[in-house]
């Protein structure tokens, strides 16, 4: 997945705008975009919209964001939205493999009763909402992170510095993000842009994602989507060059590196090959998600 676009549950029309934007996953917001008293009405317009939405030939990824295990709020949203069988969750103020664990168990009695097979519905961690998550980044199974949050929790006046690059204990939260998704083998997912008018800078920091090593980005607006999936997409270029690699140790299996056009390649330049084309071609539905069976 390049693009994941949220959208409020009781968006209306933001809704259908959504699906028809490009991107590759759709996250259906119950958290932070819904006000307390507006939870209720918010679940059964998800389930609603999720319901037809799942059942369309041709359509993004489908993911709802839930509330948190310490709100106390989660086992009405999956009561709500698991019959509707999205393609995954999004679980907020993850912390570590534990917490995925715990809700995994949850969702495995839902489907159940819901006649789904289980692990059906997969599930995504934000993994840096909180400082006790920073310590056990390595525990989850499927990432991406988020600043906002975590500086409420920490009480700091911005994550950002005049320049817009982050601020340390940020980069430190993208950087367990990045690794914990690495050790567990599944996609990075980078965090959102929150001013979405400023393309110029969301070009700037989607690139500086892709090449760090993450492989996906999460949008706030529609107008993010367009920038976020050609950056994330190879360029006819790279898919030449992973391939011209590719050949190249396949034409000498034994040798460790290799010379191409005068330019040194050795084993990792080979991974590296291999993942970039790996993106080339549609992963299965919520294939970059894991649950612990």
């Amino acid at each position: 997945m390049r693009s994941l676009l949220f959208v409020p549950a009781d968006g209306g029309r933001k809704l259908d705008k959504a699906m028809a934007s490009g991107a590759d996953a759709v996250i259906v917001d119950l958290e932070d975009s819904i006000v307390p008293e507006r939870k209720s009405d918010a679940r059964r317009s998800a389930a609603d919209f999720l319901r037809d939405a799942m059942q369309e030939h041709r359509r993004p990824r489908l993911i709802a964001r839930v509330n948190g295990l310490a709100t106390g709020l989660i086992d009405a949203d999956l009561d709500a939205i698991v019959p509707a069988a999205p393609d995954a969750i999004m679980l907020p103020k993850t912390e570590g493999g534990g917490h995925v664990v715990h809700v995994d168990a949850k969702l495995l009695a839902r489907e159940a009763t819901a006649g789904l097979e289980a692990g059906s519905i997969k599930i995504v961690a934000i993994a840096t909402e909180t400082a006790t998550a920073l310590f056990l980044g390595g525990t989850f199974l499927g990432l991406t992170w988020g600043a906002e949050d975590l500086s409420a929790e920490l009480g700091a006046q911005a994550t950002h510095d005049a320049d817009g690059r982050l601020l340390d204990v940020y980069r430190l939260a993208r950087a367990v993000c990045l690794a914990g998704a690495a050790a567990a083998q599944v996609q990075a997912i980078d965090t959102v842009a929150v001013d979405f008018r400023d393309l110029a800078a969301l070009r700037r920091v989607t690139d500086e994602a892709r090449r760090d090593g993450f492989t996906g980005k999460m949008a706030i607006h529609p107008a993010q989507v367009a920038v976020i999936n050609e950056v994330f997409t190879p360029t006819p270029e790279q898919i030449a060059e992973a391939r011209a690699v590719i050949a190249a140790f396949e034409a000498s299996p034994g040798k460790g590196t290799i010379g191409i056009d005068g330019v040194m390649h050795d084993r990792p330049h080979l991974e590296r090959a291999k993942r970039l084309l790996a993106r080339t071609t549609e992963p299965e539905p919520a294939g970059s998600m894991q649950r612990l069976r």
